[in-house]
């Protein structure tokens, strides 16, 4: 029981039950009686849902933000904030995504080779220690080119074990 609205309910409720006045249900409920007698002076904000309703029906990946700004294209004179309570006692709230665990189970395709050179290059982070405990790091860089060439650039294999 948050609300002013289900708190007069309540005292009304009291009344009814128990035949007891207004100013004995208060006390009871523990509300104060003026809140009780409060009439809202706000306007009817009917025109404004039903055509929330409507542009969110129409746009369904939509959010409040989105309709908020179409609303106002059309020429309502509304704040978001007017707009997000309207959407939200709607029952407008877009469905949340949950994201995807399991992406590797897309298929993959294999990138092409590089056909020349500058084409494709790559880097990577070496460490190593010396004999004295210092570390070292380096940041290798170097060009990926074709395998074949890649082979015809490397020394040929000794024939020692043959």
């Amino acid at each position: 029981m948050v609300r002013p609205a289900a708190r007069r309910a309540l005292v009304h409720w009291a009344q009814a039950a128990y035949q007891v006045s207004e100013r004995r249900a208060c006390r009871a409920v523990g509300v104060e009686r003026s809140m009780v007698r409060y009439r809202s002076r706000r306007p009817s904000q009917q025109p404004l849902r039903t055509r929330l309703r409507e542009v969110a029906s129409v746009r369904l990946r939509a959010g409040y933000q989105q309709l908020h700004v179409l609303l106002r294209r059309e020429g309502w004179r509304v704040n978001h904030k007017r707009v997000y309570r309207l959407y939200t006692e709607e029952g407008l709230a877009l469905r949340r995504r949950r994201p995807r665990r399991h992406r590797s189970a897309v298929a993959r395709v294999r990138l092409p080779a590089p056909t020349q050179p500058n084409e494709q290059w790559a880097m990577d982070f070496m460490h190593d220690t010396l004999a004295d405990g210092r570390a070292v790091r380096i940041l290798r860089c170097w060009m990926s080119t074709r395998a074949s060439a890649w082979r015809s650039w490397a020394p040929p294999r000794s024939q020692a074990g043959t």
